[in-house]
């Protein structure tokens, strides 16, 4: 999808459950920013319930999240003049995404990324997530 000196590159956002189901996979560029895909991945949130994220210290994100009725539990950044509440210990949960990328690490056609085009990958991508939801029934 995106071009860098290395070759193509992606990124792969996820948004999952407590029980490490995927619920929405999304694919953008590698040289893309986080936060217009975080925005979009918290669109399709349910309402209410915590949001757990690595790298969205953003006010817009806040300000979304506390408008879905969301706590936004993510991490401040160092050049923050203003201090957020946030939970340690909650954040330790975010290892739930963590093993979900596990698990597609696992399956080395996705691992790899041979498909070529972006749309065969999603639908990779999906195929896996719609595996591990049936595991998990």
């Amino acid at each position: 999808m995106g071009r860098s000196r290395g070759g193509l590159t992606t990124k792969i956002y996820a948004l999952v459950d407590a029980e490490e189901r995927p619920i929405h996979l999304l694919l953008t560029v590698g040289q893309a920013g986080d936060s217009p895909a975080g925005r979009e991945m918290l669109a399709r949130r349910a309402p209410g319930g915590i949001l757990l994220a690595e790298a969205y210290d953003t006010d817009a994100i806040r300000a979304e999240a506390a408008e879905r009725g969301a706590f936004a539990n993510v991490p401040p950044r160092t050049i923050r003049k203003r201090s957020f509440a946030f939970s340690p210990w909650l954040y330790r949960q975010k290892n739930h995404i963590e093993r979900f990328f596990n698990r597609i690490k696992q399956m080395c056609g996705l691992a790899t990324r041979y498909d070529r085009r972006p749309d065969n990958f999603l639908a990779a991508l999906k195929l896996a997530a719609a595996r591990i939801w049936i595991n998990a029934l």
